[in-house]
């Protein structure tokens, strides 16, 4: 019998030690097969793998391992020498499904791996690792290169989808009207939330380069009447006011002054009764199990100044610390959950 660190009848086995130093291999294997389309390119049904090689530009020496190592991690099937994506590869890695989450893929991919190679530099100097590391700031980098900020808010979209999605369903939104996403990004929440709720209007919050990329993602989603921008920097100026607040992966990034200046500017932007949801990879408060938001806090490490992600109840007394009257969790999927703090 395996005990869960891998030892077998009691005998100590390196295994799974092995297998976590190695996890890079697999995770690297992935996201080149998102960066090269190859869940795109199999969308259409399945491809023997000379046809494969061919229209992805694969050199025939690494192919066919590469194809069969898709397989073995369970993103590709093989039937009759012939490949197709797995169920779930094929609804959430074929970038013309609207269901695709592969944009935060392509950021891991082109941004977090190689600055991850640098972790250890970060927990000893306690310093960012990323395009800020020597001078600058990661918004203002980010911001500044249109393409690069277009692909930074469409991988938020895909962070954000499961838990704006679960946030649209759980949440009681028929005792409300109105609503505004701060740090809003392209719109992947405040969209969810308007097409489940027709009675809803409102919108989302964030820099004013943003703009018309929300504009746009709204529009795609005919949603344009019901869902307006509003443009602002929350450090600079108050927060826009209405009945509900949601601020989603966007506390983690800053240090704990400034956790407290935004919960605060929400407390005042909201009227008598108003909530506030905070939605991110809440830590449990143990801090035993929540294994992917541990890891987002180290990558905060990696990405931010002065960034951590943090547990239900340290969240709950921020909240009351900036004049709610009361706060509870509620998980959501994977490892968000949502914190709501009524006024």
């Amino acid at each position: 019998m395996q005990d869960a660190q891998g030892n077998i009848d009691g005998e100590p086995n390196p295994e799974r030690l092995l297998q976590m130093g190695m996890a890079f291999w697999a995770s690297k294997a992935m996201l080149s097969a998102v960066e090269l389309g190859v869940f795109t390119q199999l969308a259409t049904g399945p491809q023997p793998a000379e046809d494969l090689t061919h229209a992805l530009g694969l050199h025939p020496r690494a192919a066919l391992d590469f194809l069969d190592t898709l397989v073995a991690l369970n993103l590709l099937t093989r039937e009759d020498g012939r490949y197709a994506n797995a169920g779930d590869a094929d609804i959430f890695l074929d970038r013309n499904k609207p269901t695709y989450v592969g944009g935060l893929l392509e950021m891991a991919n082109a941004r977090l791996y190689p600055f991850w190679g640098s972790l250890t530099d970060a927990l000893r100097s306690g310093l960012p690792q990323n395009e800020s590391k020597h001078g600058g700031n990661l918004f203002d980098t980010l911001y500044s290169d249109p393409a690069r900020l277009r692909g930074f808010l469409h991988a938020m979209s895909g962070v954000s989808m499961g838990a704006a999605r679960a946030i649209a369903r759980q949440f009681p939104w028929s005792e409300y009207r109105t609503f505004i996403d701060i740090g809003a990004a392209q719109g992947a929440l405040p969209v969810q939330v308007a097409l489940a709720h027709p009675h809803l209007t409102g919108g989302g919050f964030d820099l004013p380069v943003v703009g018309p990329i929300f504009d746009e993602y709204v529009a795609a989603n005919g949603l344009q009447d019901r869902l307006r921008f509003y443009p602002g920097d929350f450090f600079k100026g108050p927060c826009p006011s209405a009945d509900v607040l949601v601020m989603g992966h966007i506390l983690h990034d800053w240090n704990l002054t400034q956790k407290l200046e935004l919960l605060a500017k929400c407390h005042a932007a909201l009227p008598p009764g108003g909530c506030l949801i905070v939605y991110d990879a809440i830590i449990d408060d143990a801090r035993r199990q929540n294994a992917f938001g541990l890891l987002m806090s180290l990558n905060m490490l990696i990405e931010t100044p002065g960034g951590f992600d943090y547990t239900g109840a340290q969240c709950c007394a921020w909240m009351k610390e900036a004049g709610f009257s009361a706060a509870r969790v509620e998980p959501l999927v994977g490892p968000d959950s949502m914190v709501i703090a009524t006024k």
